[in-house]
């Protein structure tokens, strides 16, 4: 089986202890993550090989960093060291009617200086049919952006399939170019795209008379979403949408939808109460759709593959999905119980 590569900016994640809010004690809990990273990871423990490419700093915390994604699988020979800094998000985690919140401290990371010529795309590439990247390491810097634009436009030079998960996020898009810019051009050259409602507007243009800020989604209006993604970029194949309704912090509805052209497909919806952490769950959800895509037959048994993977992902600490093929398709079949395993 070729690989699946994934590129994009890796962070050092400094989270309160528990929930508290920033500095109500002296202490963060320091981990990674990144949404090209998170989604490496998944599909690794899915037993899917899976090379991760990202430019990290040359000091000990690159070194930390590099050692964590191989505990995992993930490969990391693609992985460039240059001199500088590692980008840092901080977040502090909500309860109840209190969200979460995230602020973010990459400015000038190795990453976000990074640019096309970095890369030696016959080298990233190579024994790689499959490429994912998202609307995030393009929102950091142009550099980045022109980067992800090289990365799509070279993996179809060589036919290799590519996924994109939208991932708006207001608070990156800050060197003046709009994000509608960016990812559309993007999505001209991409096979499967992800995101959610707010993601299709804000980086597509696509209007959904829907509020994203209100709890309870109208599952009606999707299909008419993802056809006009279909309709207006002819190159993409399917279009896979999440559906969070948002109660709270700690209680969210959770499903997704998938259009291919032929067949519009909603998947059952878990109420997951009492969150652990949601921050990473819908990369879960991009590497279960991935991984869905990849071996099951049929499009609609991917895409519930995905959410039960990305369910599970609400009940784990940290930006990391550490679940099995086995425990995602146990919840996949109904069982969601969650019974002492003896």
């Amino acid at each position: 089986m070729k690989k699946i590569l994934t590129i994009g900016e890796i962070m050092l994640r400094l989270k309160t202890k528990g929930n508290e809010r920033f500095f109500q004690s002296p202490e963060f809990e320091a981990t990674f993550g990144g949404g090209e990273a998170n989604v490496a990871v998944s599909l690794s423990n899915f037993k899917m090989p899976c090379d991760f490419l990202t430019v990290l700093p040359n000091n000990t915390i690159g070194d930390e960093c590099v050692a964590e994604l191989r505990r995992f699988g993930v490969g990391t020979d693609k992985i460039i060291r240059k001199d500088g800094r590692m980008g840092i998000y901080f977040l502090e985690t909500g309860a109840n009617q209190r969200p979460s919140k995230v602020i973010y401290d990459r400015a000038g990371s190795t990453m976000a200086e990074a640019g096309p010529s970095d890369i030696d795309w016959d080298s990233a590439f190579a024994e790689v049919d499959w490429l994912h990247i998202t609307g995030i390491t393009p929102a950091i810097s142009k550099s980045a952006a022109d980067l992800s634009i090289a990365a799509v436009k070279e993996a179809k030079a060589r036919d290799i399939t590519v996924s994109v998960d939208l991932n708006f996020r207001k608070n990156l898009w800050k060197y003046g170019v709009d994000a509608k810019e960016i990812m559309q051009e993007i999505t001209k050259y991409t096979d499967v795209v992800i995101g959610n409602e707010e993601d299709c507007q804000k980086s597509l243009g696509i209007e959904l008379d829907v509020d994203v800020e209100e709890g309870n989604l109208d599952v009606d209006k999707y299909e008419k979403l993802t056809s006009k993604v279909l309709a207006d970029y002819p190159n993409v194949k399917k279009v896979a949408v999440t559906l969070r309704e948002s109660h709270s912090a700690d209680h969210n509805g959770w499903s997704a939808c998938i259009n291919n052209g032929s067949v519009f497909y909603v998947s059952k919806k878990y109420e997951i109460r009492d969150i652990v952490d949601r921050v990473g769950g819908g990369d879960s959800f991009a590497a279960g759709l991935i991984y869905g895509l990849r071996t099951y037959e049929h499009d609609t048994e991917a895409l519930e593959f995905a959410v039960a993977a990305s369910c599970l992902k609400h009940s784990i600490p940290g930006d990391f999905n550490r679940v099995s093929v086995k425990e995602v398709e146990t919840l996949m079949n109904g069982d969601g119980s969650g019974r002492v395993q003896r």
